[in-house]
């Protein structure tokens, strides 16, 4: 395999080994069509082929067109069978070079030296039977398998572009005589003067000279409240200024940028996962050499022990033995289950990025789940109004409705929304005044209308002591409280949460039956995840966490031997996602999320990871069952290939039946596999 950066770059070129596959594919499946029809002529209603075509030219034609695939499409497979024989290391690299080179090499010998042969390997013609066509498909079906391969592993580089293209490309720093200039990202220094304009990113990490604004900083939390910030407050780099300009001084730039931590980890964390190991690798570490061992002893035998032409029978049984041990079977094994499973997982809203996060999730025993968006719906709505001095509900929401249209903050989206919901009259505003961090006022049909937070009221004068109780019991579950004064009198508080989804009680009740340890991981506060958590039932709650600490939580319970799965939608969860055995992203998150995931679920519904489940088990069970096959045709047949049976019962095998139960076991494999589309999930 190629080497890959260590720092990835924002711009990736497609891989050069990536187009030489294709062009071997293409250029190898050319030739292959006509070999394989010369090859399966004879089969055919009336033999068309055989009568325009000889069947000694026909040979010639196969030979001709099969060199190429041979020896240069597959070429790639011969070097890396060499290297496995070279480190020690026999794979499925060496069942595939040998199987393709042998029927290849013995194709030539028969077509070109008949004669060697004995005539009861002949047909009526006096023909030995060829498998260029076996050469030649096997080695274009392995191409399109490592073509769908190279295309995994190169989809996880578009994560880390899109974390690269998060951070903006220049900073506007002011010079030593207090005028300002745009310059590239990569000359800003710690320490330099920046300006940050409403909606553009922070440039670099640092800290708040001058300027009150709301920044969105969604990326690194997952919670879709801005932010306040105020001079002395930190900030970082790639979030986004909303409602005021910031001065600020940079402090940590280039790689020390939190930006370019997470892109280092989810990088890193993506490199250390082990690729998997499949159960056909391990075993043909023992079986390939045990089969080339037969095929060598049983030419030897023969050559020593046949009383006539032993040198010819020889020949000609161990070729049997290694072309019914050839690795068609044996190669599509694990690939068309994995194939016929995903399809049938995208039909259930379950898109799977890699075989490994299906022989994976079996396993796991521990899952991490973060909250917004993940265990609740991620959009903040009204869900309380308590009034006060008869003011209705209505007449309370329209009015803080009508002053919270002006303002583009999400808490005041939620009032908004509410409202419209409800049919509500809204007005425009006037008199309109927002104090970041604080609240926004107005006036609304002549009635001055405060909206905000226990210290706006009070710094206007506004007495609300009958609120306070009501409120922070409200905050005790988890909502946020504006609190709402009308012409200096307190009306009311409305209460803004982030609702839990209604499938999540049934998903995790389902996933806690299986045995599986549930830990929530979030960026909010202590104690609206505290309030989650109890409504759920979650085993452990992590809150106020940053993108680094939640891979570090995966780390520590890899380290305790527990099989984690990770589960997020927004890029704080990035690192998390790719640290863990099972990275499994919402559909409505981030495309950063589901890059960096190895299972996607389409709708977001969590109860889809019990189902993900399923059919990780189904299709593992289906695997084990498909490599069963594929060995066994070709164990049962190695002993009548070498000829075991030959001094009892006369038994040889032809090699072209050798080469139809390769066939036939590859049938039963393929069979096998399409019974996942029926699984129930």
């Amino acid at each position: 395999m190629p080497l890959e950066p260590t720092m990835p770059i924002a711009e990736v070129a497609e891989a050069s080994e990536e187009r030489e596959l294709y062009r071997r594919f293409w250029i190898g499946l050319a030739f292959t069509l006509p070999v394989f029809l010369l090859a399966m002529g004879e089969m055919l209603p009336g033999q068309p082929l055989a009568k325009l075509i000889p069947n000694q030219v026909a040979g010639w034609l196969q030979l001709l067109l099969t060199t190429p695939v041979v020896l240069w499409s597959g070429s790639l497979f011969f070097q890396r069978g060499w290297a496995s024989l070279v480190h020690r290391h026999l794979n499925m690299f060496t069942l595939v070079s040998t199987g393709v080179g042998v029927a290849f090499l013995y194709s030539i010998v028969a077509l070109g030296f008949p004669d060697l042969f004995p005539a009861s390997l002949r047909n009526a013609e006096g023909r030995v039977g060829l498998y260029f066509e076996a050469a030649a498909v096997i080695t274009v079906l392995v191409l399109l398998g490592q073509i769908l391969e190279i295309r995994a592993r190169n989809q996880t580089n578009s994560a880390l572009e899109a974390l690269l293209n998060l951070a903006p490309q220049q900073a506007r720093r002011f010079k030593g005589d207090g005028s300002e200039e745009d310059v590239p990202l990569d000359r800003v220094l710690p320490g330099d003067r920046l300006r940050v304009r409403p909606g553009e990113k922070v440039p670099v990490d640092g800290i708040v000279l001058e300027g009150t604004s709301a920044v969105d900083e969604s990326m690194i939390t997952g919670e879709s409240i801005p932010r306040a910030k105020v001079t002395g407050d930190r900030v970082i780099g790639g979030t986004v200024n909303q409602t005021g300009g910031l001065v600020m001084k940079a402090e940590k730039v280039g790689a020390a940028t939190l930006l370019s931590q997470i892109i280092h980890m989810v990088a890193e964390a993506q490199r250390s996962r082990a690729p998997i190991q499949r159960l056909a690798d391990s075993v043909s570490g023992y079986f390939v050499p045990a089969v080339i061992a037969i095929a060598l002893l049983t030419f030897g035998l023969w050559a020593w022990l046949a009383p006539v032409s032993g040198m010819n029978y020889g020949l000609v049984n161990a070729v049997a033995v290694l072309i019914i041990a050839c690795p068609c079977a044996l190669g599509l094994a694990t690939p068309i289950s994995i194939m016929v499973s995903t399809g049938r997982g995208a039909r259930n809203g379950i898109l799977v990025k890699n075989a490994e996060a299906i022989e994976t999730l079996e396993k796991v025993d521990t899952l991490l789940l973060d909250k917004t968006g993940t265990l609740t719906e991620g959009k903040p709505r009204l869900v309380s109004i308590a009034k006060r001095n008869g003011f209705s509900e209505e007449t309370l929401l329209g009015l803080a409705a009508s002053v919270e249209r002006a303002s583009e903050h999400p808490l005041a989206q939620a009032v908004v929304n509410a409202a419209r919901e409800r049919d509500l009259r809204m007005v425009e505003p006037t008199d309109f005044e927002s104090v970041t961090g604080k609240g926004v006022s107005g006036s609304v049909d002549r009635r001055s209308v405060l909206i905000g937070t226990s210290r706006f009221l009070e710094e206007r004068g506004i007495v609300h002591e009958d609120l306070k109780a009501e409120a922070e019991a409200l905050r005790q579950q988890g909502q946020t409280i504006l609190l709402v004064a009308v012409d200096g009198r307190a009306a009311g508080l409305l209460g803004v949460a982030d609702p839990i989804k209604e499938s999540s009680a049934n998903a995790l009740a389902a996933l806690r039956k299986e045995g599986i340890r549930l830990v929530m991981v979030t960026g909010d506060s202590e104690t609206t995840a505290t309030a989650v958590a109890a409504k759920l039932g979650v085993d452990e709650v992590h809150a106020e966490l940053l993108p680094q600490h939640k891979a570090e939580i995966v780390a520590d319970y890899q380290a305790r031997g527990r099989v984690v799965a990770m589960a997020g939608d927004g890029i704080n969860d990035a690192p998390a996602l790719a640290r863990a055995e099972v990275g499994i992203a919402m559909g409505k998150g981030t495309d950063v999320a589901m890059e960096s995931a190895g299972i996607t679920l389409i709708e977001g519904d969590l109860r889809a990871i019990a189902r993900a489940r399923r059919l990780s088990r189904e299709t593992m069970r289906n695997i084990r069952q498909n490599l069963f096959f594929a060995f066994a045709y070709n164990s049962l047949g190695i002993p009548i290939a070498a000829g075991l049976f030959f001094p009892f019962t006369g038994w040889l095998l032809n090699p072209m039946l050798a080469a139809a139960a390769m066939s036939l076991s590859s049938v039963s494999v393929i069979g096998n596999a399409l019974r996942l589309r029926s699984v129930k999930l």
